[in-house]
């Protein structure tokens, strides 16, 4: 992943920001000694956003496609309602047992509803509307997942996707890869939407925040 700006600006801006809870850094620390590829863990500063998004919305109902182990679900409970819900889908049925131990940790698991297996086809299935949806699972159906969940977005919510920056990819024209292409075309797909509005912020890999109108 490249630097969007330097390591001194960014742990300066982590100094002078809320701190992470301590089941998080544990989490933070389990899923970097026991799982493959600990940098899809949303991670301190990024999930410290979101958990601050998700407190200023008090959303009652959530999803989020992509749980890894459970990290960013976590964050997004931390501003959910009273009796809210979240839904969660990830493909990797080997992350349930470090998803509950820490969901059970943190508190929350009560409020959680995981699902495992392809998101196209469980998205369909949830019978909800969402005031927060959290996107951040397989990059080339980015584009599938919008058109599935933009109308199951109730007026005023919010999408988070993540990595849409892609180390910077996305400004490399010379870059064909499918990937690279899809979220090129996910990004001028939100933007372009009149049903929504959107803005790219550069923070770790690019987070686009899209509210519906």
């Amino acid at each position: 992943m490249n630097n969007f700006i330097t390591k001194e600006i960014l742990e300066y801006s982590e100094q002078q920001s809320v701190k992470e809870p301590k089941v998080l850094e544990e989490l933070n620390r389990e899923t970097h000694l026991k799982v493959l590829n600990p940098r899809m863990l949303s991670g301190f500063f990024q999930g410290r956003l979101i958990s601050l998004i998700s407190k200023i919305l008090k959303p009652n109902k959530v999803l989020e496609i992509g749980t890894y182990t459970g990290y960013s679900a976590i964050c997004l409970s931390e501003g959910l309602s009273s009796n809210g819900t979240i839904h969660t889908i990830d493909k990797n049925e080997e992350l349930l047992n470090i998803q509950n131990k820490y969901f059970k940790k943190a508190g929350v698991k009560n409020s959680i509803i995981q699902h495992t297996g392809n998101a196209l086809e469980i998205i369909p299935k949830i019978n909800e509307n969402f005031d927060l949806i959290f996107l951040d699972a397989d990059k080339e159906n980015y584009v599938n997942y919008f058109n599935l969940i933009i109308n199951k977005l109730n007026k005023g919510g919010i999408i988070l996707a993540d990595n849409v920056l892609w180390s910077g990819k996305v400004i490399d024209l010379t870059d064909n890869d499918l990937t690279t292409r899809i979220l090129r075309e996910f990004n001028e797909l939100v933007n372009e939407d009149s049903r929504v509005e959107t803005i790219l912020l550069p923070i770790r890999d690019g987070i686009s925040l899209i509210r519906k109108l």
